[in-house]
């Protein structure tokens, strides 16, 4: 006997889900640290660019061959290629985003943990204590906070529960459930921290910094930091949209949907940098040059403005939100498979699979312990392959992401025929007019695009 097959309760339930997968720390981490690296206003055009050419082309697609089949990734490929042309290569793109999505799991659920740990020392005053003196916060993160295996493991563990617990409810029950919840309060938090940061003096330095543009500062890497970045924070190539997709009902547009979401994504990756760099420009405090910015900088700053308990655990609330909804599209990615291939349960898959992605982690967790230099340590597609957790960050951000996406486009955009894919893009839609231009960037642009990145990597001149 199999489940019957989880499906979402509406256009809205699937909006909130998805959006919530494509929002997490990229939008509020890393994007707001790179556009600081690769100074402003062009790079954010660049990027708003890519996230139009390449990442929204690409979510069509996948939404479009999830619903189509109403399988996971590894089905939905072994049911579309089986026989076409390079049938087993196609298939096995199916199996390399459940691998994507269990090793960015195991890693992205230790950092998203940090998000607890900050929240409660901001809400005992621990953490404002710290932040007073910028070196001994450093040292505390880089040193006694990364080297302590037992809290790192703790932290991991507790999110890895809650994301299990709310895969292990379904795609209505849980899934959904959570983000209905958690994406509204996520906005209210941002647009709290967005007015507040309108009141500071360093806003209008931050708005010229962010949105005026000076096109001689951008350079090769740059525009190929934007496209991997614009790739990495819709969540694509890793199955999780195609996955997302397959719980979609027939009356729901997939391109009115696919905007949506990339336009929140967006929104709220510019939202994050108005609040950074207004708070920053405030206190006049040097952005760090370490990816860890998240915890060594910003409460430095933060806790010199009033109300900063309060504030700076309101901050890490934000995170840990924005991470959790990730995670859970992550999970369910992997749990799919083995719901829909191996034929388990979604409670004895989602249990068995996070177990097994929990343990892994807390090897993860533990390889931080003699990772401590803040000068190399690098998170969330950084160059760095130093220990376990950069190594398993490194090929996921620079490799299996990428090459999925690419296959992705080439799939759907040479492989499936246009008569299958209008029909699926028109149902739910109505007469799709922008079908020609999706199909040339699906076909053109996006390979070009995500080839280029590839390329990079091979080059050794990775986009970082």
């Amino acid at each position: 006997m199999t489940e019957t097959r989880g499906q979402w309760s509406g256009r809205l339930g699937f909006i909130l889900a998805a959006s919530g997968s494509a929002i997490g720390l990229g939008n509020l981490w890393k994007f707001p640290y790179i556009t600081h690296e690769n100074n402003g206003g062009a790079f954010v055009l660049v990027y708003i660019a890519a996230i139009a050419v390449v990442g929204v082309p690409i979510m069509i697609a996948e939404v479009l061959v999830g619903r189509h089949t109403q399988l996971s990734p590894v089905g939905a490929l072994k049911a579309l290629g089986k026989d076409r042309p390079g049938g087993t290569v196609w298939q096995s793109l199916g199996f390399l985003g459940v691998l994507a999505g269990f090793t960015i799991l195991s890693y992205y659920s230790v950092v998203a943990g940090w998000t607890i740990h900050y929240t409660w020392m901001a809400l005992s005053g621990d953490l404002a204590e710290l932040a007073v003196n910028p070196d001994a916060l450093g040292a505390y993160f880089g040193g006694e906070f990364l080297a302590n295996g037992a809290q790192q493991t703790m932290y991991h563990v507790l999110f890895m529960g809650l994301t299990t617990g709310a895969v292990y409810f379904g795609v209505k029950g849980g899934i959904e459930r959570v983000a209905k919840i958690l994406m509204p309060l996520l906005g209210m938090i941002l647009v709290v921290l967005v007015i507040y940061s309108t009141t500071t003096s360093g806003f209008g330095e931050a708005m010229r910094f962010i949105f005026n543009p000076d096109f001689s500062t951008l350079t090769t890497g740059s525009v190929l930091e934007a496209l991997g970045h614009a790739f990495f924070t819709l969540s694509l190539g890793m199955g999780a949209m195609l996955t997302y997709g397959s719980y979609m009902g027939r009356d729901i547009s997939i391109p009115r949907a696919a905007l949506q979401i990339s336009f929140l994504d967006t929104l709220i990756a510019l939202m994050a940098c108005v609040i950074m760099f207004s708070i920053i420009n405030t206190s006049g405090v040097e952005v760090s040059k370490s990816s860890t910015i998240l915890f060594t900088t910003i409460p430095t700053v933060l806790v010199k403005l009033p109300g900063a308990g309060l504030l700076i655990a309101l901050f890490y609330v934000l995170i840990g939100f924005a991470a959790l909804t990730s995670t859970i599209s992550l999970l369910e990615v992997v749990s799919s498979y083995a719901i829909d291939e191996l034929r388990w349960s979604r409670h004895r898959a989602t249990l068995t699979m996070g177990g097994v992605i929990t343990l892994f982690g807390v090897l993860n967790a533990l390889s931080l312990g003699g990772n401590t230099s803040l000068s190399s340590f690098n998170l969330i597609g950084r160059q760095s392959t130093q220990g376990l957790f950069g190594t398993m960050d490194y090929l996921a951000s620079n490799w299996y992401l990428p090459v999925g996406g690419f296959l992705v486009a080439l799939f759907v955009g040479w492989v499936l025929g246009p008569k299958m894919t209008r029909q699926e893009l028109e149902t739910g839609h109505g007469e799709f007019r922008g079908y020609g231009l999706w199909r040339f960037l699906i076909r053109f642009a996006a390979p070009l695009a995500v080839g280029a990145i590839i390329v990079s990597v091979i080059l050794g001149k990775e986009y970082q």
